[in-house]
């Protein structure tokens, strides 16, 4: 077995487990979403920190909190992919997987615009047109729908400057997301300690607090880390062994996987404004793949 082969296969083990994830946080609609985002945050940290000990990686980790400019980076990545992970756990709750799924798709393109913007790569004709077919496929649906795609729009620009800020850490993914975690921990305990003791509601006027009151709410919670890191190291496996055009075209399994269960198991409304904007973001990401394909022939 290849280590392209086994590079690729982690890709798809890691995308089928993000993509699958609605089904993980539909379990737990009835939890208000900042505690199933402060367990998350809870348990991919003592993951993480495990991993780290077995790998004897703590030295790495704890180097990133040595430069203040490194420490700005995560506490910015921090608050971007807790903003994200809150706005996808909300939208899973409260039956909004289709736009969560169609900002997944977006964000290929988002992350091609930023690049351009920010970092001033030069982009081609197609990729211009292809960003292009994004915008027109979220102006029809605003259009169509007559409101704006906010939560879409929201995954695919929070994401996208968090790849921004991950290209300027130097840091692998599994190292740089436990720093991330590690610095939103005290924000996560702080919540999770109001809940339990102090009966705090949130945004959705409610309490549980049912970590240790449900056997099975308990160890969904716990098994939220594991749906956080697992995927993530995976993806590292795979980015240092399959080309990276190839992780770039299996990462559009994720969104596949959500559309899929947002349409076919929750039952989501999919208009016909929908299908217009999923072809055109659809026609976008292939083209946009094709070139991508075409170039890396070229150079190789």
């Amino acid at each position: 077995m290849s280590e392209t082969f086994k590079g690729v296969a982690a890709m798809v083990l890691a995308c089928v487990i993000w993509g699958l994830s609605p089904l993980f946080y539909k379990a737990l609609a009835h939890v208000p979403p900042l505690e199933v985002l402060s367990h998350r945050t809870l348990w991919s940290f003592v993951l993480f920190i495990g991993l780290m000990l077995i790998q004897k990686r703590m030295g790495e980790f704890l180097r990133l909190f040595t430069s203040a400019r490194v420490v700005v980076l995560i506490l910015i990545a921090a608050l971007l992919i807790s903003t994200n992970w809150g706005l996808f756990i909300w939208s899973i709750q409260v039956g909004r997987a289709v736009e969560s799924s169609l900002g997944y798709y977006i964000f290929p393109l988002v992350a091609v615009l930023l690049g351009a913007v920010i970092f001033r790569e030069r982009l081609s004709a197609v990729q211009w047109f292809c960003v292009g077919l994004a915008a027109v496929a979220v102006i029809t649906l605003t259009i169509g729908l007559r409101v704006v795609p906010l939560v879409s729009l929201a995954l695919a620009i929070t994401f996208g400057f968090y790849g921004v800020l991950k290209k300027r850490l130097e840091a692998g993914p599994v190292i740089s997301v436990a720093a991330e975690v590690a610095v939103l921990l005290p924000l996560a305990l702080i919540w999770l300690y109001g809940v339990h003791a102090l009966g705090w509601q949130g945004l959705v006027g409610r309490n549980l607090g049912v970590f240790g009151a449900d056997q099975t709410d308990t160890l969904l919670l716990i098994l939220s880390g594991a749906v956080t890191a697992v995927p993530l190291i995976l993806f590292s496996y795979a980015s240092r062994r399959a080309p990276l055009s190839i992780v770039g075209l299996v990462q559009y399994l994720n969104p596949t996987l959500q559309g899929a269960i947002a349409i076919f198991v929750f039952q989501e409304a999919f208009t016909i404004w929908h299908m217009i904007a999923f072809a055109l973001i659809w026609s976008a990401l292939a083209l946009f793949s094709f070139d991508t394909l075409r170039k890396g022939s070229k150079t190789g």
